[in-house]
């Protein structure tokens, strides 16, 4: 996913059923917009329920329910910050990226921030596997991709054990994205590899599903099918 444009919030209101989020500054993203169209805000993929291509320097509206702030950075939002914006991507052009849905997984949190020449390094942790969001870890390789607000990045460097990962920026990245603003504490939203999901799934269902216990339940019958020949 590569970052259309930067649009500024203007406004959010909240209330018990979510919140609706109003987006200015982005007339060069609205000239073939519709209502019902898809727009991805910091990497998470929402609709457009209502946009002027004028006032505000353009602005457009969408709503966003718990689920979509329980699951990304979006509530920690503030009136005047900016924002990743991209449009979803024609079936005709040119394929510049890699495969991003804009279905945010989870956030991390921006743990250390580097300065390398020019370039910038970052470093990210998730947070702790839960039953109900196990651990992105498997889907994270050196030189493999994530998505990061939205800008699908390469891995540096990645720490199964301490949740951690790291990704570079070119001085051209830092200008046409927010992340390089962050501090370190912020939230990011994170998208991992859709691909490497699938196969993840499908390798788990061929190996007699159940996750991690069917995975051990494989091992252990192979190894008493071992113990058995030996006897």
């Amino acid at each position: 996913m590569v970052i259309e444009h930067l649009g500024t919030i203007s406004s959010l209101q909240r209330d018990a059923g979510g919140c609706t989020l109003t987006i200015s500054d982005s007339a060069p993203i609205l000239g073939d917009c519709r209502i019902g169209d898809s727009i991805a805000v910091n990497g998470a993929c929402l609709t457009v329920i209502e946009f002027d291509k004028e006032r505000h320097g353009g602005y457009f509206n969408v709503w966003l329910a718990n689920e979509t702030l329980d699951r990304t950075d979006l509530g920690d939002r503030t009136r005047g910050e900016q924002v990743n914006l991209e449009r979803a991507m024609l079936a005709h052009v040119r394929f510049g990226g890699h495969f991003v849905q804009a279905h945010v997984d989870t956030t991390a949190t921006i743990i250390r921030h580097e300065r390398d020449g020019d370039s910038l390094r970052l470093w990210f942790q998730l947070p702790e596997p839960t039953v109900d969001r196990p651990s992105l870890m498997p889907y994270l390789i050196p030189k493999g991709y994530v998505a990061i607000d939205g800008a699908s990045l390469t891995l540096t460097e990645v720490n199964d054990s301490q949740r951690t990962f790291g990704v570079m920026l070119i001085q051209h990245t830092q200008e046409k994205i927010t992340l390089a603003k962050k501090a370190d504490g912020a939230r990011v939203n994170i998208e991992v590899d859709m691909v490497g999901k699938y196969v993840g799934k499908s390798v788990i269902a061929a190996l007699g599903g159940g996750g991690e216990d069917g995975i051990r339940r494989l091992v252990e019958k192979a190894v008493e099918n071992i113990v058995a020949k030996d006897k």
